[in-house]
């Protein structure tokens, strides 16, 4: 959720001189070998702007012209970078905004990281500062940044100038600087980025701030962004959407994902939607693309770079020279739903003509050892299958590394690359990462290297799913009344001050406002009435314990289903109280609630959770006791549309259930997906009041849905 002092994303222009200067001015510079001032002025050795060192003890360090302070300086500083200690940084950032600074990098640590309260505090103040000097500020706590533009190091990271700056289309976005660089080294290999932006401790500029930038930026395609946190969900939605809007694919990759907030959670739907699975949703719903392994983010974000969107449906194409490393990668695309169509019947004659009868002209093929004996027999397969209008994507893996074998073959994929516009991904198998032939397929603009079958398979459907996604329409039609919300609160206000958990049967007084299907039902004082009201609801009733004391009913033998008789009823409500009486002593009990009994069907649990980040998430997974069993629901950012709906139960290991399994009947899903659109437009609707909706059981049988129990808990 936003924070009430939230602001808006800084943009391009508002960055600009910060990350892309002109002039320098490097603070605390020194002669002093390992030296963040040293390093630094070393990192910058190949920037085509200006660099003035800062030290009243030199007039000039390592080719560099010196001056004693800020103040000095003949021109107004770009950015500033302050090697510095701690003590110092807040009259650094005054003097430089003195001299009408654009920004200013603090590498200094000792800040809110320790959790000391002066610490906290003085960071506060350097917040305060940006806000009215206007000066932007980069940390505290930060390794720097970079731009292979200029060749700007304005980083202290060791031999940083030394991997020689190779331009390309990833920019790098990370709170950890040091995770950062280790992505940054693909540039030892061929790898180009545009940037890398650490964000440190983010007291001003933060990674949603950086993203943004990258959106806008000509130089960035593709956007990585390793994420630990962030402190206001809604401005990473607003720069994740920016991206995805720029058509730039948002590659990431978060830490921290042990899950302890749901440990404490009220009802069913909290251990369904803990912080990580928030995090997921949050980032899938906007169209960012999140990776599991670090080892994955760097092959995800070069291949996005690296295409355009699908030209022939979601098919693949798999060109080996082993039949074993052709079985693995078929193997691979099955995991991941990647579809490998038969051959076109002009590529499967074109390659009969080459491949010996003992390989397998097919998809996967097996062309053998014998089309690599020249290379225009290979360069002849490659343009065969490349031409094949069943293909988006063709994929070859690379067995083994020798300069006669890789290092010959690289070249012809590199000129084939060049003649198409589908990507062209090579799985480089063997364990000699960085053998012949792989910094130039690396390195090269068109080609797509992965060193795993698994990753490379997993980033194709991340890339037909991503475009996909950003070329549907939402379907944005409301379901529920519009009315709804206001008889909502209307409700709500009616039993405010008797806690925060409402009981069942004005949980569903609410369900209903919503048009959410619920039983018939009738509260009734004691046993008798509640035979009473069994008769008129007709038989069979469910009855259940009214307490806003019992948030799960079953666990205090406070229900019983299927009762037929009034007699059956008036024994069962007896018992029910005593069992109430016993499991919770001091609970309130409102009553006897007595109930239609929902029609037979299979139990889905639906259920909201408003995460303090994102807002209201929206989970559905099989129901009654299951749900905490095994683990199975989807989740989605609040409301979902039908579409997203359907998608989120197709997802379900256990979707069979719903549409038909072992001779039972299918349920009505129109129905479910109806329940599931309405339930997120009141979850969004009362977002400022509810915390938590348990939806458990709702039936779903052939004829309809219908929701059982219900729970809310309100914030």
């Amino acid at each position: 959720m936003a924070h009430p002092t939230a602001r808006a994303l800084y943009h391009h222009e508002d960055l600009r001189r910060l990350i892309n200067p002109k002039v320098v001015a490097i603070v605390g510079a020194s002669e002093t070998r390992g030296s963040f001032g040293e390093r630094t002025l070393s990192n910058m050795a190949g920037f085509t702007g200006k660099v003035f060192a800062i030290n009243p003890k030199y007039p000039n360090l390592l080719g560099r012209p010196c001056v004693p302070s800020l103040a000095d300086l003949p021109e107004s500083p770009d950015c500033v970078v302050l090697c510095v200690a701690r003590p110092m940084v807040e009259g650094m950032i005054e003097a430089a905004a003195a001299v009408k600074a654009g920004g200013v990098i603090v590498y200094a640590s000792g800040f809110a990281e320790t959790a000391k309260p002066d610490r906290i505090e003085a960071q506060q103040r350097l917040i305060e500062l940006a806000q009215r000097t206007g000066v932007r500020v980069v940390g505290p706590n930060c390794v720097g940044l970079a731009n292979t533009s200029s060749s700007a190091g304005l980083n202290f990271m060791p031999d940083y100038a030394a991997m020689g700056h190779r331009r390309g289309p990833i920019g790098i976005v990370s709170q950890s600087g040091a995770l950062g660089y280790t992505v940054v080294q693909g540039m030892e290999r061929g790898i180009g980025f545009s940037h890398y932006l650490a964000a440190g401790n983010s007291c001003d500029v933060d990674v949603c701030d950086f993203i943004s930038y990258l959106a806008e930026d000509d130089d960035t395609r593709s956007i990585i962004c390793l994420l630990e946190g962030v402190k206001d969900g809604d401005r990473f939605l607003a720069a994740a959407r920016k991206a995805r809007n720029a058509g730039k694919a948002l590659i990431v990759y978060k830490t921290g994902n042990s899950e302890t907030s749901s440990k404490a959670a009220m009802s069913h739907t909290g251990t369904m939607v803990g912080s990580v699975s928030a995090y997921r949703t949050a980032i899938e719903e906007t169209g960012a693309i999140a990776i599991d392994n670090l080892e994955a983010v760097l092959e995800t974000a070069s291949f996005f770079a690296k295409t355009r969107a699908p030209t022939g449906g979601r098919g693949v194409g798999i060109l080996s020279t082993s039949g074993g490393a052709a079985v693995i990668c078929a193997d691979k695309a099955e995991a991941h739903g990647v579809a490998l169509p038969a051959l076109e019947e002009k590529t499967a004659t074109a390659l009969h003509e080459v491949v010996p009868d003992f390989g397998s002209v097919a998809n996967p093929s097996d062309l053998t050892a014998e089309v690599l004996k020249t290379s225009e027999t290979f360069g002849f397969c490659l343009d065969a299958f490349m031409n094949d209008a069943g293909f988006s994507a063709l994929v070859m893996p690379m067995i083994f590394a020798h300069t006669s074998s890789s290092g010959a073959r690289a070249p012809t994929i590199v000129e084939a690359a060049a003649r198409t516009e589908r990507p062209l991904a090579v799985v480089w198998m063997n364990e000699w990462y960085q053998g012949p032939g792989s910094e130039l397929l690396d390195a090269d603009p068109r080609v797509c290297m992965f060193r795993s079958a698994d990753r490379c398979f997993a980033t194709l459907r991340a890339w037909f799913d991503w475009h996909e996604r950003r070329t549907r329409q939402a379907q944005a039609a409301r379901r529920s009344p519009a009315s709804a919300g206001q008889a909502a609160r209307a409700i709500l206000s009616e039993v405010k001050g008797r806690g925060a958990a409402l009981s069942e049967t004005d949980s569903k007084r609410i369900l209903a406002c919503y048009g959410i299907p619920v039983p018939q039902e009738i509260v009734a004082r004691d046993p008798d009435q509640a035979a009473s009201a069994a008769s008129k609801i007709g038989a069979p009733v469910a009855i259940k314990i009214v307490s806003p004391d019992i948030q799960h009913k079953t666990e205090a033998g406070g229900v019983r289903l299927g009762l037929s008789t009034p007699e059956n009823v008036r024994e069962a409500a007896k018992n029910i109280l005593e069992s109430a009486a016993r499991f919770a002593p001091q609970a309130r009990i409102d009553g006897i609630s007595v109930q239609q009994m929902a029609p037979a069907g299979v139990e889905i649990v639906l259920g909201v959770k408003n995460d303090r980040q994102f807002g209201p998430l929206v989970a559905a997974g099989l129901g009654g006791i299951m749900v905490e069993l095994i683990g199975d629901t989807a989740v989605r950012l609040a409301p979902v549309d039908d579409a997203a709906a359907r998608a989120m139960l197709g997802s379900l290991k256990s979707h069979a259930l719903l549409t038909g399994f072992r001779g039972k009947p299918g349920v009505d899903v129109d129905g479910l997906v109806d329940t599931v659109c309405r339930l997120s437009e009141l979850a969004h609707d009362l977002k400022d009041v509810i915390d938590q909706i348990d939806v458990n059981p709702v039936i779903a049988g052939p004829g309809g849905v219908m929701a059982a129990d219900a729970l809310i808990v309100c914030r």
